[in-house]
């Protein structure tokens, strides 16, 4: 997703109404209970744990709510029970989709993801079939305002490893390396900034672009069925949306 309609994205989804915020809660629930399986329940020894409270902290996530996900993962409770899954597919007019999962239950999930491709005009695909048009990076989006000095903030963030920071109107864009991610976030965290959005995710390396309607209405509808989804944590895409 390019430049101004990724923010414009982000705007809305912090806006959203009370179910929808609780459902976005419940999947960041789900990603914590998936970070502490793996390295404990103690962010200062767990970098993902660590990672993913800063991503559900943009997110507007309460604290009180991020704590009992993390007691609620460290006990014998459902939320251990959890596996990672990327499935990849195209959707109407060649636009690559890698959908992440976090279920407890993959034929399910599978069963959920095929449906909603058919549906709506596209197909899901093998491991690999689209994931190579995706680079992995670590994305920190800070919100642009008259206190934040652009020259500072690049320098700060090309100090702490970042690779690449860009300026547009409403925020700026820090990428880094995957395994960079922690240390840039931690930096920056330090120095006092505020994410609107802070996390490892799929950047697209070539954008496709949709003219028909209807090809466009299905792929509005295709991601919106999947992000509605209680086993979709992400759904990433390289349909240019730019007008």
């Amino acid at each position: 997703m390019s430049g101004h309609s990724k923010w414009a994205n982000i705007k809305i989804k912090k806006g959203k109404s009370d179910a929808q915020r609780g459902k976005v809660f419940t999947k960041l629930g789900r990603e914590i209970a998936i970070a502490v399986k793996m390295g404990g329940a103690n962010p200062d020894g767990n970098s993902r744990l660590k990672d993913v409270i800063a991503k559900a902290k943009a997110s507007n996530m309460p604290n009180d709510s991020i704590m009992r996900s993390i007691k609620k993962a460290a006990g014998e409770g459902e939320g251990n029970n959890y596996e990672e899954i990327a499935y990849e597919g195209y959707g109407p007019g060649g636009v690559a989709v890698i959908v992440e999962a976090a279920t407890d239950n993959r034929n399910r999930t599978a069963g959920d993801i095929r449906h909603f491709f058919d549906k709506f005009g596209g197909n899901l695909g093998q491991t690999g079939s689209v994931s190579f048009m995706f680079n992995k990076k670590g994305v920190i989006l800070i919100e642009a305002d008259d206190k934040i000095s652009e020259d500072d903030l690049m320098m700060e963030a090309l100090e702490a490893g970042a690779e690449d920071m860009k300026s547009e109107e409403d925020y700026f864009e820090i990428t880094t390396d995957p395994d960079d991610f922690s240390k840039v976030r931690e930096a920056l965290e330090a120095k006092g900034y505020e994410f609107a959005e802070a996390e490892v995710s799929r950047l697209p390396t070539v954008m496709t672009r949709l003219s028909d309607a209807k090809q466009i209405e299905q792929m509005d509808r295709l991601i919106e069925s999947l992000e509605d989804m209680d086993d979709v944590q992400n759904v990433y895409h390289n349909w240019d949306q730019e007008e």
